[in-house]
């Protein structure tokens, strides 16, 4: 019988020890305000560094990564698959290190790293009906920096889960939120929130392939396993009728920039059937991971929850 998953710690027990998480907190800190003195071009050259000895070091990132590519991508060769892998962790540390500078420098001194923008208008066609829309924002490319310019450009309710580490939840909240969105945290009262920011015709914010708490999804396909997928989306389209869009900044080489990309959600994530709406949440991530392979976030345990999981924890 297969064991059924733990369950997720509470706050109390992420609480046991709050001077190691000040600690914590205090290091990233430190590291964010050292990276946030270099250009773009040279905080990837020093995140890829970071990648490239995370990769060759394999510890779990670069096991999780490759597990989840050659259970997402089989029909990659081996050598694809531990390349693909390899320029992931790379892509990751330049998230890392770019973050000094996304979480800390003046917007007007990082707003040309914006070097184009696809779809926008679409979202503003979108709110021209009175009804809001969805930004649905998958672990891909930057997506700390594209949450900061869409705030430039709408007004905007994200929503976020709190960190494991409470002491670094006034740090990310102060930097996610330092061009304008509104954070709310990934609650009944989140929830709320989202659904009045629809109601004043607003941008509803949300990371679609983040793993929800139990209760809060459903089994659905992401290429072609079952993933445990939140139905958030599913619920809000159908009580607004508000739109849905994905959203992608695209890190160009050599630190030129990011592309700015608002891609329409496929056929049928409005569909009143959850089963066909949740499918199509998915299917919108994958097209966005296949965009850019190597800029997702592939050492994300995405599969961590199995439906046999359920159903164990159901029966014992």
């Amino acid at each position: 019988m297969t064991a059924a998953a733990p369950p997720p710690r509470t706050h109390a027990q992420r609480t046991d020890r709050p001077w190691r998480s000040r600690l914590r907190a205090l290091l990233l800190r430190a590291a964010l305000r050292g990276f946030s003195w270099l250009s773009l071009p040279a905080a990837h050259r020093v995140g890829s560094l970071l990648g490239r000895l995370t990769a060759a070091q394999g510890g779990s990132l670069w096991r999780i990564s490759l597990d989840n590519i050659h259970r997402c991508l089989p029909e990659l060769s081996a050598d694809a698959q531990a390349q693909l892998a390899r320029d992931s962790l790379i892509e990751a540390g330049k998230t890392l290190v770019e973050m000094g500078a996304v979480w800390r420098a003046p917007w007007a001194d990082i707003a040309h790293w914006v070097v184009t923008v696809e779809g926008l208008d679409a979202i503003h066609a979108a709110r021209a009906a009175g009804r809001g829309a969805i930004l649905l924002v998958p672990h891909s490319g930057s997506w700390e920096f594209g949450g900061l310019y869409t705030a430039q450009q709408l007004p905007t309710t994200a929503l976020y889960r709190p960190p494991r580490e409470p002491a670094f939840e006034t740090l990310i909240t102060q930097a996610r939120s330092r061009t304008g969105t509104a954070l709310v945290p990934a609650n009944r009262q989140g929830v709320k929130a989202l659904l009045l920011a629809l109601r004043r015709n607003e941008l509803a914010v949300i990371l679609p392939d983040q793993e929800p708490a139990v209760g809060e999804g459903a089994f659905a396909p992401f290429f072609g396993h079952p993933a445990y997928t939140l139905t958030l989306v599913h619920s809000l389209m159908q009580r607004t009728g508000a739109p849905a869009f994905f959203g992608f900044a695209e890190r160009l080489p050599n630190g030129r920039g990011f592309h700015l990309r608002y891609l329409p959600a496929p056929e049928g994530l409005d569909a009143a059937d959850p089963a066909t709406a949740l499918a199509a949440l998915n299917a919108g991530v994958e097209q966005i991971v296949r965009r850019c392979p190597a800029q997702y976030q592939w050492s994300y345990r995405r599969f961590r929850r199995q439906p046999e999981d359920a159903t164990t924890a159901s029966t014992d």
